[in-house]
């Protein structure tokens, strides 16, 4: 009786969850948060893709002086003919215009000469672009063709950049000045350096500006991220996260074909997008800071008004002591906890689940993003190509969820990667002839990658123990913005063989579909809290520690059951005297 009163005098400390549970899940303060969080990446969804358009190539070929006075047949004899299975006027080399100049006052029929002995010559004159398609674009804008073809790749490249810097210090900077500021703040480096991008008076300007962009791109999406999960309640929190942000993104981008349709000069597409940024202004007088993170950071007073005011908008009443110092110093402990990234490798066992999460982030995050830049090469129109390629995304989110809430992480996930690498590899095998089926199979393959996009951050975070998982989930995520940055590229090695972007990343998709298997299951498992309670690789038993180090492991687990043994002991044996 004597040690239940003892227990009795501790007080109960709750977490923030139940701290708030008075505030309901789905009142109309989590149903307008919801809504307008999520609304508030809707510009993400396009602010890197836009290249897409501005960044696309028209038909090209040598521009040709008009003071030659050449003959309308002989100005159309001064490109070569490029043979093979797709003859195609060259557009990176012309004739020699001095000797095409004396070969026309000599042969007035140009049919009569043998053009294959004519030496050539690169385009001295620059370029003549086609404007069927586009006004202008940045690479006819700045002539990034032929050998200087790679600066339009690198442009993109630059921004996802800018992305891995940002995923860097978003967090750090989050902490430090709040949710709230953080997220307006780089909404407003992403309208305005959006805005000054048009005006960018060279490639070198326009690389820099679009790093800058994309450090704000992934700053805003974290930031509102972190805000939703700390406003909403367990319930809403998941379907926040798996299907309302990501699903607005996608709506952000399938609106951007939209826009390229009806603006054909990238520098007025680049300018309405920009502008549609100062929409979410007003959106500053609705959102408001986190009270958790006002909690951790001594603004106590004004957490507790604020979570007052959403229980009056909640229309519930409030408990009269909201939480109490011990709760304010348990929460401020659990967020000042910070472990080594060298607790990712530690032991065997973690560092071949870091190993394999981070190839299957960068296998993902590549193809996801590869197969939404490289939509103007696709067979058809280029606007609905890309309109149907941000659609296809909305169902994968949905299946991703529903997959999470009821079917195996690992199998599921293994099954999707497999089966999108099996599809993007088939489309090697393609004849020429059926380049629809190509496109379709394309749609069907990033509709894996996104599938498997929202469901790796849940079963990676599921993988990792409490005391080092947004370690864990922080270096996947690095992982993947590194690879992000070589996505432009993948396309780009079609020049030397037309499918084998498509061989390489078919073949790697499929192989980190066969890699997850041997990742443990974490489907209706309790999420670890400690390294040792890690589930093991499979196959891999008992290897999660060395040999020595798990005989220790063994020996401590088994000193801490005898202490445990031995304070329960005297309580028991003052039972038994008492009976007696």
């Amino acid at each position: 009786m004597e040690v239940a009163a003892v227990d009795a005098d501790v007080p109960e400390v709750r977490d923030y969850d139940e701290i708030t549970a008075f505030l309901g899940d789905w009142g109309p303060f989590q149903k307008l948060i919801f809504l307008i969080l999520s609304f508030s990446v809707f510009p993400n969804g396009f602010s890197g893709l836009s290249i897409i358009f501005i960044g696309d190539v028209p038909d090209h070929r040598c521009s040709i002086p008009a003071n030659l006075n050449l003959s309308e047949a002989w100005m159309n004899r001064t490109i070569p003919l490029v043979p093979g299975d797709d003859p195609h006027y060259s557009k990176c080399s012309r004739y020699r215009l001095d000797v095409i100049v004396n070969l026309s006052e000599t042969f007035p029929d140009p049919d009569l000469v043998n053009m294959s002995g004519v030496e050539q010559e690169p385009c001295l004159d620059g370029w003549e672009y086609s404007r069927e398609q586009y006004i202008s674009t940045i690479v006819s804008e700045w002539d990034l063709v032929c050998h200087d073809n790679w600066k339009s790749p690198f442009s993109v490249s630059m921004f996802f950049a800018g992305v891995l810097v940002g995923s860097f210090i978003c967090g750090q900077l989050s902490d430090k000045f709040g949710r709230k500021i953080v997220l307006f703040g780089t909404m407003a480096v992403q309208c305005v350096f959006s805005i000054l991008q048009v005006f960018s008076p060279n490639w070198e300007i326009f690389c820099i500006i679009n790093f800058v962009i994309g450090l704000g791109h992934i700053s805003n999406y974290v930031a509102a991220f972190v805000l939703g999960t700390e406003l909403l309640g367990k319930s809403v929190r998941i379907m926040f996260c798996g299907m309302g942000i990501p699903i607005c993104a996608s709506l952000g981008y399938m609106i951007l074909p939209l826009f390229a349709y009806f603006i054909r000069s990238w520098q007025m597409l680049l300018l309405a997008l920009s502008l549609s940024c100062l929409l979410y202004i007003p959106l500053w007088w609705f959102i408001p800071e986190s009270p958790r993170w006002m909690m951790v950071n001594g603004r106590t007073k004004e957490s507790k008004e604020l979570l007052l005011s959403i229980a009056k908008k909640n229309g519930v009443m409030a408990p009269d002591v909201l939480f109490s110092e011990l709760e304010l110093e348990d929460l401020k402990a659990k967020s000042a906890q910070s472990h080594s990234i060298i607790h990712l490798v530690k032991t065997n066992n973690i560092r071949l689940i870091t190993i394999i999460n981070m190839l299957m982030w960068m296998i993902i995050a590549v193809g996801f993003f590869g197969l939404s830049l490289n939509t103007p090469s696709l067979y058809g129109n280029n606007y609905l190509n890309c309109f149907f390629s941000g659609v296809i995304e909305i169902p994968a989110y949905i299946a991703s969820w529903l997959l999470l809430w009821k079917f195996s992480r690992r199998l599921s996930l293994s099954i999707i990667l497999v089966f999108g690498g099996a599809v993007i590899l088939f489309i090697s095998f393609i004849p020429s002839d059926f380049s629809e089926l190509a496109t379709v199979l394309v749609m069907i393959g990033k509709l894996a990658y996104t599938c498997a996009f929202g469901m790796v951050y849940v079963y990676s975070a599921e993988l990792y123990p409490t005391a080092i998982r947004n370690t864990g989930i922080g270096v996947n995520s690095m992982a993947s913005r590194l690879s992000c940055i070589l996505s432009p590229y993948i396309f780009y090695l079609g020049i030397y063989y037309k499918f084998l972007p498509y061989t390489l990343l078919g073949g790697l998709t499929a192989l980190s579909g066969i890699l997850v298997l041997v990742l443990p299951e974490t489907f209706n498992h309790t999420l670890p809290d400690t390294i040792e309670q890690m589930q093991n690789i499979r196959r891999f038993r008992y290897r999660g520690l060395p040999k020595n180090d798990f005989c220790i492991y063994k020996k401590r687990n088994l000193n801490t059951v005898i202490k445990e043994e031995e304070k329960i002991k005297p309580a028991t044996d003052l039972q038994e005297n008492k009976i007696g």
